[in-house]
């Protein structure tokens, strides 16, 4: 699987969003050299009983494939080997480095920055973690009951997240600089990572529900989510109607909705959670976790044992499907890479990681190949390029909303019989006309796209779907494995109408394996590989971390797409590429299985700590729901904490002065923390500690996102104007491109809102067939079955 052969990257970044970008490219023959300080990437040093002189194995993991020189940005030879790459991956970690100077010297080189907040706004130099800005991007405060505190995403699953969409658009920037467009600068934001991967797209919901008053918290728990049983822990979760009767038919509860049809609501069974959770869990309690998933299942109700770092080892599914792999030298298991390009998973066997400083910057060889920039700019990088979306709800969707606004042509297919998901999640405004308009989450991850209906069920929408076949780039979906195949649209169908085509899978669990025909979401997917083992209070139940797992889908999807297509330059044929949903989350949950082989350590929740930062935490402020995030990662900031605390005498104990020392004490720190925390406004606290140096936030409400000062300062929102919804504004890309202004071209499309246009422009069909198609719902703008307050006949 070498498909990027010759493709040179150099990776100054350490940790993890950095480095998984760049492991995303070693996977496929990329040639990855990472740039180190004589320290070294910090974490060589991390791992729970990592042996003294031996790499930590995270950080082998990471950066397996990958050399490693010793440099510093003054080094000439540092500079000479930037200008023969492709693809510079700079985080920051050998201090200040001039972009524009380097984009200036090599007009070919695409530069992909990660950074806390982006290169750009207010708050571009604030110190921060990866949990103050879960703080920040108000996410935190979405998760958790409301009568506990707000709660963290355990894992720093958002780095993982940044660092697959940085890989996106550097290689989606990289196809433009290939074909001699020049490079560009991409700057890349972790605080916008974990807005769009985890708010739930509030803000937008809140906007259309005319912006109320806030009157409480916004975290909330799904009900029913993870139950406990008679052996451990299983998660669910409800998203349609069916599935909750179903639930109700499992629990042998059934009668619920006949004495109280309300039961069917959310808002009900959260308001009676105490009644709610005795009635589900005087049942789950009486079953074995294995009953209730093999029950779940054939009642087709979304279901996944809750793993950790342990079990998951030994599910069924995965093993069947041969997700794990053995480390290069053979201490501890590893999720493989979670797709598939013409029936081979990349990153198998595993290479070994470097010793640090293993090559010297001067001997290496110049690139072989530097490109010459030979196109005037400003294109944008996938313009040409046409892809059919027939994806729905949030993953699949994802994948080809990043692939739209880099410019691709992407007609997203649905039908007037079975719509896009992603629009009954707008069920709130059931009572306004063309109600399934207005979903939030159909709104912002299907902008600058076309929307068309065709009825895959008739003979005559599925004549019309190979036609269109015959002039795409990439068909994409992401249903249950069977439901594409019982329309005859398979691989070989599609590659015999246009040999150039690739055709991407999303199932949920893969096209095999003993789960293959499960239903399955994001909630599903962080019960089953560990990230909600990893997620909660440490005194409460675990927790799903409420949407990263979409995303993580999407972009794993996308990047596999353009690596397709890098092989189609090669060959001049099409491939088929398969991404399992289930397997990207396993990735960017590896730790926990790498921690348990390689030390024998569970990783468990551990409420908002972490091993990588003492004192971490979330303070109450004087004030009803104001909440301080704080998290000293380095004896440096620990030293400016108290000096902000005015030196207080318990803090002067030297053993708080070490991180080891600080993590024992936690309990004694939180407790002054919390009683100093407590007259304080949450607001004025964080700026004197960020100030000060200390990575410090107050916990910001998501609805109100759009007004966040540094979300406004680099326009992560964009206003569009809808011909339903009206004027409105949608999260972009947590990343901007220096080339591009904007990224919202066109709102998302309504129902069949193009069909005239591109069955006549590209099918060529005149009035009369498209009038024949619409009689007979082949093609359609209004949806069947569903009540419609007020619409019109179309």
């Amino acid at each position: 699987m070498n498909i990027l052969e010759g493709v040179r990257i150099i990776e100054i970044a350490d940790e993890i969003a950095g480095p998984y970008c760049g492991k995303l490219f070693a996977d496929v023959g990329a040639e990855v050299i990472k740039v180190e300080s004589p320290d070294g990437d910090r974490f060589r040093r991390r791992g729970s009983r990592r042996r003294a002189g031996n790499d930590g194995a995270l950080f082998t993991y990471l950066n397996a494939g990958k050399r490693s020189v010793l440099g510093d940005y003054g080094d000439p030879h540092l500079k000479d080997l930037i200008a023969s790459a492709d693809i510079l991956i700079d985080s920051g970690v050998l201090g200040s480095i001039d972009h524009d100077e380097l984009h200036t010297r090599s007009p070919h080189l695409v530069i992909a920055t990660i950074s806390n907040f982006g290169l750009t706004g207010p708050y571009r130099d604030k110190p921060a973690t990866e949990f103050t800005l879960q703080a920040e991007s108000g996410t935190m405060g979405l998760r958790a009951r409301p009568d506990q505190p707000p709660l963290q995403v355990g894992g720093r699953v958002f780095e993982w997240i940044l660092g697959s969409y940085a890989a996106v658009g550097a290689l989606a920037a990289f196809h433009r600089a290939r074909g001699g467009g020049g490079g560009d600068i991409i700057d890349c934001s972790l605080m916008e990572a974990c807005h769009l991967s985890a708010s739930g797209f509030i803000d937008l919901y809140y906007a259309l529900a005319g912006s109320p008053p806030i009157s409480g918290p916004a975290r909330m728990t799904e009900l029913p989510s993870i139950e406990p049983t008679a052996d451990g822990w299983v998660g669910f979760n409800t998203n349609t109607r069916q599935q909750f009767e179903s639930f109700l038919l499992m629990i042998e509860r059934e009668d619920l909705l006949e004495q109280d049809a309300a039961w069917a609501l959310a808002p009900t069974r959260y308001e009676r959670m105490e009644e709610w959770n005795k009635i589900v869990r005087d049942w789950t309690t009486r079953h074995t976790t294995e009953e209730i998933v093999e029950l779940a299942s054939a009642l087709r109700i979304p279901v996944a044992q809750v793993n950790n770092g342990q079990t998951v080892l030994d599910h069924p599914h995965f093993n069947a499907r041969g997700v794990w792999g053995i480390s290069a030298d053979g201490s501890y298991t590893q999720p493989l890479p979670p797709y598939r390009i013409g029936a081979m998973r990349p990153g198998s066997p595993p290479k070994a990681a470097p010793r640090l400083g293993e090559l010297d910057a001067a001997e290496l060889r110049p690139h072989p190949t530097k490109r010459e920039v030979t196109q005037p700019g400003g294109s944008l990088p996938l313009e040409g390029m046409r892809i059919i979306d027939a994806t729905a709800w949030w993953a699949g969707p994802s994948s080809t909303h990043i692939l739209a606004a880099l410019g691709a042509d992407v007609i997203h297919l649905e039908s007037t019989q079975h719509p896009d998901g992603a629009r009954m999640t707008a069920a709130a405004f059931v009572d306004r006309p063309s109600w399934w308009e207005r979903s939030a989450m159909f709104l912002a991850t299907n902008t600058n796209k076309q929307g068309l209906t065709l009825d895959l069920s008739s003979p005559k929408g599925r004549e019309l779907f190979f036609r269109l076949v015959e002039q795409a780039d990439l068909v994409v979906e992401n249903f249950s494995p069977r439901v594409f195949e019982n329309f005859g649209i398979t691989w070989e169908a599609l590659s015999a109408v246009n040999p150039r085509l690739t055709m991407t899978r999303m199932p949920a669990f893969g096209l095999d394996g003993p789960w293959r025909n499960n239903v399955g979401f994001a909630q599903t997917m962080e019960q089953m590989t560990g990230m909600a083992w990893v997620t909660g209070h440490e005194y409460d139940q675990p927790r799903i971390p409420r949407g990263p797992c979409d995303p993580l889908a999407g972009m794993h999807s996308a990047f596999a797409m353009l690596v397709g297509l890098s092989r189609r330059e090669q060959t001049g044929h099409g491939s088929f590429i398969e991404v399992s949903m289930v397997e990207a989350a396993l990735n960017a949950a590896a730790e926990q299985a790498i921690e348990y082989t390689a030390y024998g350590t569970v990783l468990s929740r551990l409420g908002n700590r972490t091993r990588d930062a003492a004192p971490q935490g979330l303070y109450p402020c004087r004030g009803e729901e104001q909440w301080l995030a704080l998290s000293v990662a380095s004896d440096e900031q620990w030293a400016a904490l108290k000096t902000v605390l005015g030196r207080p005498g318990w803090a002067d104990d030297p053993s708080l002065d070490t991180h080891e020392g600080r993590w024992h004490a936690h309990d004694l720190i939180d407790k002054h923390l919390e009683q100093w925390a407590s007259g304080q406004e949450s607001a004025t606290a964080a700026a004197l500690l960020s100030a000060s140096g200390v990575p410090a936030s107050p916990l910001y409400d998501a609805r109100l996102s759009p007004q966040h000062p540094q979300m406004v300062a680099r326009g992560y929102f964009e206003h569009l104007d809808h011909s339903i919804v009206g004027p409105h504004q949608v999260p972009t890309l947590p990343f901007r491109f220096r080339s591009v202004d904007r990224w919202c071209r066109s709102p998302a499309p309504t129902v069949g809102e193009h069909n005239e246009t591109i069955l006549k422009e590209l099918l060529g069909l005149d009035e009369s067939a498209i009038e024949a198609l619409t009689a007979e719902s082949v093609i359609g703008t209004r949806l069947k079955g569903i009540d419609q307050p007020g619409a019109q006949d179309s």
